[in-house]
Order: C-alpha cells, then sequence, then structure tokens
C-alpha cells in the first residue's frame, strides 16, 4: 500500500437500530489508539434514522458521518418519504453518497444523479460518487464507454473536484464475494483517474478481511466502500488493520 491517505467508508445500507451503535464502541477504541490513524479517514454512512444519534456518539472521535442517498430537490417540497440534502446535513451529515448501483438499479439515472449531487454540493456536503458496470457489460466489454458515460453525464457542469470522491464499484461483484482481478482493477481505476484528474478514487465491492491483501496491492487506490463488513466492528478494523500491515 503506497497511498498516503486512505478512506475507509461503512455503508450500512438498510441495517441498524438504535442499539447498533453500541458496536461502535470497539471502532472508536481501536481508531484512537491506532498508531496510523493520521493517514486514514473513518466515515459511517448509516440508514438516515441513525444519521444524528451516531453523529452525537462518535462526537470527538474524529469518524464522521454521511448519509447514503437524498432527494435532487434542495427545497421543502410534496415529496412524501424523501429526505433533501440539507435536511441530512442539519442532523450531522458531512458526506452522502450518490449514484449507489443499488439505487441505479432501482432507476436513479444519470442525470438524477447529476441533481443530485449538485443538491449535496449546495449544501456543504461531501459527495461519495458511485460508478460501476453490470455483469453484461462486462462481458461485452464496454466497462470504459459505461464508466466514461456515468462520469461525463453524472459530473456535468461540476468542477468542484475536492469535494467529490469517486467510488469504482462493479455491480456484478456487490454482495457476490467477487473482485475484480488486481491487473483489471489497476487498469481500471487508471482510467478513472485519467478521465477525472485529482480526484481520489475508491474500490466497492464485497471488500471483506479475506480479500483486503489482494486489494492493497494495487496501489492506486485510495480507500473503500465497505458493505456489509463494515457492519461487523471486527471485520471493519480487520481491514483497516490488514491494510497497513
Amino acid at each position: 500500500m503506497t497511498n498516503k491517505y486512505m478512506y475507509f467508508i461503512a455503508n450500512w445500507k438498510m441495517f441498524g437500530v438504535l442499539n447498533s451503535l453500541n458496536t461502535l464502541n470497539r471502532v472508536v477504541k481501536f481508531f484512537k489508539n491506532f498508531k496510523k490513524r493520521k493517514s486514514l479517514k473513518i466515515i459511517y454512512c448509516p440508514p438516515s434514522t441513525l444519521i444524528e444519534p451516531m453523529s452525537k456518539k462518535l462526537r470527538g472521535s474524529n469518524i464522521e458521518v454521511g448519509a447514503q442517498n437524498c432527494h435532487q430537490q434542495d427545497v421543502y417540497g410534496a415529496f412524501t418519504g424523501s429526505v433533501n440534502s440539507s435536511m441530512l446535513k442539519s442532523v450531522g451529515a458531512k458526506y452522502i453518497i450518490i449514484g449507489h448501483s443499488e439505487n441505479r438499479q432501482a432507476g436513479e439515472t444519470d442525470k438524477l444523479i447529476n441533481l443530485k449531487i449538485k443538491s449535496a454540493l449546495k449544501s456543504g456536503l461531501k459527495v461519495i460518487f458511485c460508478i460501476g458496470e453490470t455483469l453484461k457489460a462486462k462481458r461485452k466489454k464496454i466497462t470504459k464507454s459505461v464508466l466514461n458515460k456515468q462520469i461525463k453525464v453524472g459530473l456535468k457542469n461540476i468542477k468542484n473536484n475536492k469535494k467529490i470522491i469517486i467510488a469504482y464499484e462493479p455491480v456484478w461483484s456487490i454482495g457476490t464475494g467477487i473482485i475484480p482481478k488486481s491487473d483489471d482493477l489497476f487498469k481500471t481505476i487508471s482510467f478513472i483517474k485519467k478521465e477525472k484528474k485529482n480526484y481520489k478514487v475508491l474500490y466497492g465491492g464485497s471488500v471483506n478481511p479475506k480479500n483486503i491483501n489482494q486489494l492493497k496491492s494495487i496501489n492506486n487506490i485510495d480507500g473503500y466502500l465497505i458493505g456489509g463488513a463494515s457492519q461487523d466492528p471486527k471485520k471493519f478494523i480487520d481491514i483497516i488493520k490488514k491494510t497497513y500491515n
């Protein structure tokens, strides 16, 4: 691992109740005593129901909190069940995941994602912008063209690269336990960095303690977007420890 600064973003997805916050005690204690803590950033993205209590629990720990999605409109409106970026910021979110493949599969388009990113930036949130190809696209060998379109449309008329992190998460890898071959992943990350210079690029998709040794050998990755494994404090800590071993 050659990167000086690494992100470890915990995407809790639809998981957690108030009692689940007790699992953070172990991570807070670990981070406080971790010798290389100044070279990494930990961000938890829980469901909206836990953002405020999690923010309060993590106060003073240097662990930050983010949201998982938002409505594209940054003012109040008649959108029952929706939450906008300013509302999320008001309860403690500093980051937000936008464009996650699970939401893309549910109907989010690149144009809608572009509107959400603009709204989030306007509200003062930092954006974790997700891109990735399906298995069908991978088999057709059109990964680069898919990613290029997602980047160009998703970030159209947006220049604030200091407040945007790109997370490459191949759809076919999420939840499957399968990760890209090291050489393929290195090339894909390099392609993204060539398209969007000076952007941090993370990898997401079945990151766990068993495959982190393979992933950390790919020296152009700036961190990880971690799903299921981040819900377990032991697994999450193991991923961080092994990254720095």
